[in-house]
C-alpha cells in the first residue's frame, strides 16, 4: 500500500509543532508548565495570524484552543485532586499504614501480595501520589524490622499503583481525557467500570510478576531513607556571646563538648572563614560548620551554650518556634515538592511551615558549599531535611502529599472528619458509576461537600491543584483538537495503516498499544493520550473496526509507564526513597511492560471479537 499524499500546510505546522512539543516535554532543563505555555501560544498566535478554514467551511478560531481550560475532563481532574486531598488531609488513608505495618510481621511475603493489591485497588479511586507517599515509610520501617531489603519492596508498591489506575475512568487524569476526548468525537461514552474487566485480568498477572519475580530481579540497594543507624548531617552552630566556647580554642571547645566534634570550617563574618586549626580561637558570633548525628548535634548545642540556626534565623527563647511540644523529625525532598530546586530562603520555609531547618543531608555527598547559611542552599530532589518545631506542625506537615515525613514521634493524621471524607469520597465515584450525573458533576458536588463538612478550606482546596497537570491538560487538548479539525490526525492514521498494511486488527491494535507505551515513556503520559486518542479513532474507522478498542489501546498503552524512572513521578518519588538507579527500573520495567502490553492485546482482542 502506497502511502498517503501530504496534508495541507495547516496539518503540517501542527504535526511539526507536536513534534516540537513531544521534544519539549521531554527536556528536563525546561518546566513542564513552561513547555505547555509556549504549545498554547503557538497554536493560538499561529491560528490567529493563519485563519484555517476546513473544505466543508468550518473555521478553527483562536479562542477554540483555550476553550480546553474549561474542558469536562479538566474540570473532573481538578475536582478530584481536591476530593482526594480531602482524605488526605482528614487521615482517613491513616488506619491502612497501621493495618499494614500489624500485618508484616506476621507473614512479610503474603503481605507483600496484599499491600501492592490494595495499593492497586485504592490507585483505582484515588490519587496514587498520597497513597505512595503513605506506604514509603510503613514499607521502610517493616523492612528494616524483618531484615528485608526495603528495595525488594518500594519499587513493586509504586509500580503497582501506576497499573491499579489503569482499571477505571477516574484512575488517572489520562484516563479521564481520553474517554472525554473519544466522547467529543461523537463515540459512546465508556462508563467507569466498562474496561475494569480486561484491566483487572491483566493487571492480576502485573501484580504476580511484581510480587513474585521483581524482587528476584531488584539488587539489594543502599537505600539512605532505611538506614538504622544515625545518619550524619552538615549544619552550622553558632556561639553566642554567652556561650562557654567564647575564648576558647577550638581543641577546647571540643573537649568541653565531649568530643568527636568534626568542624569542617569556621565563619566569621561576612565571608571570612578560618581555618579549623586546634588552636583556632573561638570569637562571639562565630558559626561552626560540622558534621554529625541529630543527637550529637544536639549535645554539642547544649554542652557549649550555643544555638543551631537555619537561614539565620535563630532558635531561641525569643523565637516563637521555641515551643514546648517541640519535635525534631526527618523529611524527603520529593520530586514535585514545592521546595525543590530552590533555597529554603526562596521559599521562606520557616514562614510557611512554622519549622526550622536544624540540617541538610544529601545521599553520597556532604553539603559544604553553603556559603552564608542552610537558607542559601538549592534543595534537590532526595535530600534529607532535619526540622524542628511544634509537634502541630509536625503532624501538619504528614498530611502534604508533596512532603515525606520519614521519622516523627507525630503519629499519622487522623480526624474525626476522615469518616465524612471516605462517605463524600464513596458518594462521588458510585453517582458517576451508576450514571446518576457525570463525573465531572459528582467530582464538583464532592468539593463542596468536602468543603461543607470541613474536611478541607479553601487554601487546602487550592493547594491540591497542580499546574503543571492543567496546563499540559491544556497544552495536548489543544494539539488534539488541530490535529483532528486540520486533518492531520487523518493523515498519522493512514500512515499507521499503511505501515501495517495486511496486518490482522489485532497486531495493528497491538502495534498502536506499544507506540503509546513508548511515548508515555518518553514524554507525558497525558500528552501522548490525548495526541494518539483521534489517532486511534481514525485507524479504527479506516480498518473497518469498532473504534471503542482502539481507544482503551490508547488507555492501556498510554499507562505503560514503568519501564523509566522519568516516566511517571510515582517512579522518581520511589527511586530517591529507594535508592534504585535507572537500570533498576529498566531492569523490572520493561520485562513487565512487555507482559502487560501482551496482556492487554490479548484481552482486547478476546472481548472485541479480534483474535
Amino acid at each position: 500500500m502506497l502511502f498517503p499524499a501530504l496534508p495541507g500546510p495547516h496539518a503540517i505546522a501542527v504535526m511539526l509543532l507536536t513534534v516540537v512539543a513531544l521534544a519539549l516535554f521531554m527536556r528536563d532543563q525546561i518546566p513542564l508548565e513552561t513547555s505547555s505555555m509556549i504549545v498554547i501560544v503557538l497554536l493560538t498566535l499561529g491560528f490567529e495570524l493563519l485563519p484555517y478554514v476546513s473544505p466543508h467551511g468550518k473555521e478553527l478560531h483562536s479562542i477554540d484552543f483555550f476553550h480546553s481550560f474549561g474542558h469536562e475532563a479538566l474540570v473532573a481532574v481538578c475536582a478530584l485532586m481536591i476530593v482526594g486531598q480531602g482524605l488526605v488531609r482528614t487521615g482517613a488513608l491513616e488506619p491502612l499504614g497501621g493495618l499494614l505495618a500489624r500485618m508484616w510481621g506476621a507473614s512479610p511475603l503474603l503481605s507483600m501480595l496484599f499491600t501492592i493489591t490494595i495499593a492497586a485497588v485504592l490507585s483505582a479511586f484515588v490519587n496514587n501520589t498520597p497513597i505512595v507517599v503513605l506506604l514509603l515509610p510503613v514499607l521502610i520501617s517493616v523492612s528494616i524490622r524483618t531484615k528485608m531489603s526495603p528495595s525488594k519492596v518500594l519499587m513493586p508498591m509504586g509500580i503497582a499503583t501506576l497499573i491499579g489506575g489503569t482499571a477505571t475512568t477516574i484512575g488517572t487524569s489520562t484516563n479521564l481525557l481520553v474517554v472525554s476526548v473519544a466522547a467529543d468525537m461523537g463515540l459512546r461514552r465508556i462508563g467507569m467500570f466498562d474496561f475494569i474487566v480486561p484491566a483487572a485480568l491483566a493487571g492480576a498477572t502485573g501484580i504476580l510478576f511484581l510480587w513474585l519475580i521483581a524482587p528476584r530481579l531488584l539488587p539489594k540497594r543502599s537505600t539512605p531513607l532505611a538506614d538504622a543507624s544515625p545518619r550524619i548531617f552538615t549544619a552550622h552552630l553558632r556561639l553566642p556571646a554567652d556561650s562557654i566556647a567564647v575564648g576558647m580554642t577550638l581543641s577546647e571547645a571540643d573537649e568541653k563538648a565531649g568530643g568527636g566534634m568534626k568542624v569542617l570550617r569556621v565563619e566569621r563574618g561576612e565571608g571570612m572563614y578560618v581555618t579549623p586549626f586546634p588552636d583556632a580561637k573561638l570569637k562571639a558570633g562565630d558559626r561552626l560548620l560540622i558534621t554529625d548525628t541529630p543527637n550529637n548535634l544536639k549535645r554539642f548545642e547544649k554542652a557549649l551554650g550555643a544555638t543551631l540556626y537555619s537561614g539565620g534565623v535563630e532558635v531561641d527563647e525569643d523565637n516563637p518556634l521555641k515551643a514546648e511540644d517541640q519535635q525534631i523529625s526527618e523529611i524527603v525532598v520529593v520530586n514535585g515538592s514545592p521546595i525543590e530546586g530552590v533555597t529554603l530562603k526562596d521559599v521562606r520555609f520557616i514562614d510557611r511551615y512554622q519549622l526550622v531547618v536544624l540540617a541538610i543531608h544529601r545521599a553520597g555527598k556532604k553539603v559544604t558549599s553553603i556559603g552564608k547559611g542552610l537558607g542559601d542552599v538549592e534543595l534537590q530532589s532526595g535530600d534529607v531535611l532535619l526540622v524542628q518545631g511544634p509537634a502541630e506542625q509536625i503532624k501538619a506537615l504528614r498530611t502534604d502529599d508533596q512532603m515525606l515525613v520519614i521519622d516523627a514521634t507525630a503519629d499519622l493524621p487522623h480526624t474525626n472528619r476522615s469518616p465524612a471524607a471516605v462517605m463524600i469520597m464513596v458518594a462521588v465515584i458510585l453517582a458517576a458509576a451508576f450514571g446518576i450525573v457525570p463525573i465531572a458533576i459528582s467530582a464538583v458536588c464532592g468539593v463542596l461537600a468536602m468543603i461543607a463538612a470541613r474536611c478541607l478550606n479553601w487554601r487546602e482546596a487550592a493547594g491540591a491543584l497542580n499546574a503543571q497537570v492543567i496546563l499540559i491538560v491544556v497544552a495536548s487538548l489543544g494539539l488534539g483538537i488541530a490535529l483532528l479539525e486540520t486533518g492531520g490526525a487523518e493523515y498519522l492514521a493512514k500512515v499507521f495503516v499503511a505501515t501495517t498494511f495486511g496486518a490482522r486488527p489485532l497486531v495493528v491494535l497491538g502495534g498502536l498499544i506499544l507506540l503509546m507505551g513508548v511515548l508515555t515513556n518518553v514524554v507525558s503520559s497525558n500528552a501522548a493520550a490525548v495526541i494518539g486518542t483521534p489517532i486511534a479513532v481514525s485507524i479504527a474507522n479506516q480498518i473497518g473496526q469498532s473504534p471503542e478498542p482502539f481507544v482503551l489501546a490508547v488507555i492501556f498503552g498510554a499507562n505503560l509507564c514503568y519501564a523509566t524512572p522519568l516516566a511517571h513521578k510515582i517512579n522518581l518519588l520511589v527511586m530517591a526513597a529507594g535508592g534504585y538507579s535507572f537500570g533498576d527500573f529498566v531492569r523490572v520495567g520493561l520485562p513487565l511492560a512487555v507482559i502487560m502490553w501482551i496482556s492487554y492485546t490479548g484481552l482486547l482482542g478476546y472481548f472485541y471479537g479480534m483474535l
